[in-house]
């Protein structure tokens, strides 16, 4: 059967109009289907690719037409195959073509019905969300107004809690226009994903883990439950620390936080607090940003260090296109979107990239390594078929990343001669400092990457009405977190709306596995390569037998289930908090002390 006479025979399936069960679609008309997806997704995918990185980098009225143009095109052809691949749903198939058509169909968050009005609704919708957020300021009076960034940095800066409050509580206010439109969307997102035969956006959302969505929930709070006493600890330590800043009247020791005085708009992240809830020596610490600068690196150089890392374990070579065609510094001559990332344009050409505006500091160094991750995870998979060129679940491409992040160590600068030996040592011995600065963001943001979409499935499977929107928010980041609004909430909140990923659609469970996913992945390679000492000393650079490891796990891409693919990594099939509990051991025995005499808990 040609291609024009498969795909017409397919839509008169979708669409009922074919009851003949001799007609009915058969497993040999699935694999055409998936030969054709193929197809058009290695020749058609690298031109799109290629758009989207154009209206990246030139940001111009033309670049942003031609990019939306695409992204309808590639949206509605999307959504056609979704639901060819859904005809499919009831017959016996080879199981790789079973779990292909099964990410061809869940490869949506927010899919509009089999209605033309109402998927033009919803588009509109979307684009209106999306330019609420991005657009967003307040003013307090008319010569008194803010954007994020205007905002965020006195959240992530000031010490005074009444402008602390100011900050927090104005950027709240873009949340509130946004709750009729993000529940309409809601409403016809829910009719798109029973139009691709799934129960609601719940069901799409949790169709993707290999598992039912009941015991995934299940799983993830099991999770959950051995990391709380480390997570309770430290919330215990730095509400005592910032009650001697502050006072009873602003940090009372008997409640959740007030979410506006942690150095983070949304309290995800802590670190920007350290220096209140820490007393560091000076003679401990490592300038990692100061090293740069006095060794002259340029951008590249940067890059080419990270490169390195991958090399050690044995990599190969990043092709020479990479570096002809990577952005590594904002240009002057153009608007570019700074925000970093890794591309994967073209598998079959080689063609990779990252997309950065390189500061010389430690936190580009090490969001280099990260981007660089993901790379060398797509370098990994290359060979894959088309849809299965993917993490082996949401989570795993960024805990790839964030794996690099751990075996930043003081060995590894060590090894690449940014410090000496005795600095390495003496780093060191005091090792609570790195462990409460990495404990600030990686260990305070698992509640939170947990609850938000908890929040979410209860939107989506209509269990709260209008009003309960914002007080089962708050009750929510109170219960996991901790953390409390600091003024009361008027009824027409929704402060939801203030955190991008609500009203942009991204779903947030992939962050809550890659903060677990990458100590089990750090843990295991550490073992394997007879580490004997603290986990957060080990680093993995130079060690071959540990790429070896990893190699086996990336490259199966998105082809198994993602239970499989951990399993290839640390010989467990179950997802665990309990890595990351031996991670930050010494630091939890520290918090116990610190912690005597104090009443934890909320």
């Amino acid at each position: 059967m040609n291609r024009a006479i498969t795909f017409l025979f397919l839509f008169a399936v979708l669409i009922g109009c074919t009851t003949d069960d001799q007609q009915r679609p058969t497993a040999e008309q699935a694999k055409d289907f998936l030969t054709e997806y193929q197809k058009i997704a290695t020749t058609e995918g690298p031109v799109i690719s290629s758009a989207f990185w154009i209206s990246s980098n030139f940001i111009t009225h033309d670049s942003q037409v031609v990019a939306a143009d695409y992204s309808k095109r590639y949206t509605l052809k999307g959504l056609e195959e979704a639901r060819i691949a859904a005809t499919f749903d009831d017959i016996e198939l080879e199981a790789l073509d079973r779990r292909a058509l099964n990410l061809i169909k869940n490869g949506f968050v927010m899919p509009p019905p089999l209605n033309e009005e109402l998927a033009g609704e919803l588009s509109i919708i979307m684009t209106e969300l999306e330019a609420m957020y991005g657009t967003g300021q307040h003013c307090f009076t008319e010569d008194d107004c803010y954007d994020l960034e205007a905002f965020e940095n006195i959240i992530d800066s000031s010490r005074d809690p009444n402008e602390l409050l100011k900050a927090w509580s104005g950027w709240r206010e873009i949340g509130k226009p946004m709750k009729d439109k993000y529940l309409r969307m809601v409403d016809i997102g829910n009719q798109g994903s029973k139009d691709l035969g799934y129960s609601g956006l719940s069901d799409l959302w949790f169709s993707k883990y290999d598992m039912p969505s009941e015991d995934f929930a299940i799983m993830v709070d099991n999770v959950y439950e051995d990391i709380q006493p480390l997570y309770e600890a430290l919330q215990c330590h730095v509400r005592a620390e910032l009650n001697q800043i502050y006072g009873d009247s602003v940090i009372p020791l008997n409640e959740p936080m007030p979410a506006h005085v942690l150095g983070n708009m949304w309290a995800q992240s802590w670190s920007n607090i350290f220096d209140l809830v820490y007393e560091e020596e000076e003679s401990t610490s490592i300038d990692l940003t100061n090293i740069i600068l006095e060794k002259n690196l340029s951008e590249t150089e940067m890059v080419e260090i990270a490169e390195n890392f991958f090399l050690s374990l044995g990599f190969d070579k990043l092709p020479e296109t990479f570096w002809q065609r990577s952005l590594f510094t904002k240009p002057q001559d153009r608007n570019v979107v700074c925000h970093a990332s890794a591309w994967d344009i073209d598998t079959q050409n080689k063609d990779l990239r990252i997309k950065m505006c390189i500061q010389k500091n430690e936190e580009d160094f090490i969001t280099i390594h990260h981007e660089l991750g993901h790379i060398f995870y797509y370098q990994a998979y290359s060979d894959l078929p088309e849809i299965f060129q993917s993490g082996a679940n949401d989570g795993f491409h960024e805990a790839v990343g964030d794996l690099l992040s751990l075996s930043i160590t003081p060995n590894y600068l060590e090894k690449i001669n940014f410090i000496t030996p005795e600095e390495s040592a003496e780093a060191k011995r005091n090792g609570i400092s790195l462990l409460m600065k990495q404990a600030l963001d990686g260990v305070v943001g698992v509640p939170w990457t947990l609850m938000l979409d908890k929040w979410r499935m209860a939107v989506f499977d209509g269990k709260l009405n209008d009003q309960e929107l914002n007080d089962y928010w708050w009750e929510l980041r109170e219960k996991y977190q901790g953390i409390q609004a600091p003024i009361d909430r008027p009824s027409d909140a929704f402060d939801p709306g203030a955190k991008y990923h609500i009203p942009g659609n991204t779903p947030y469970t992939r962050y809550y596995l890659a903060r677990i996913l990458q100590y089990q992945f750090h843990e295991s390679l550490c073992n394997s390569i007879g580490f004997d000492g603290p986990l957060h000393e080990c680093s993995i650079y130079g060690n071959e037998l540990a790429g070896e490891k990893l190699r086996s796990m990336l490259s199966l891409g998105q082809s198994k289930p993602w239970q499989e693919a951990l399993e290839a990594m640390i010989d467990d099939k179950e997802l665990s908090g309990k890595a990351m509990l031996n991670y930050y051991a010494p630091l939890k025995q520290w918090l116990d002390q610190e912690n005597e005499g104090r009443a934890c808990g909320w």
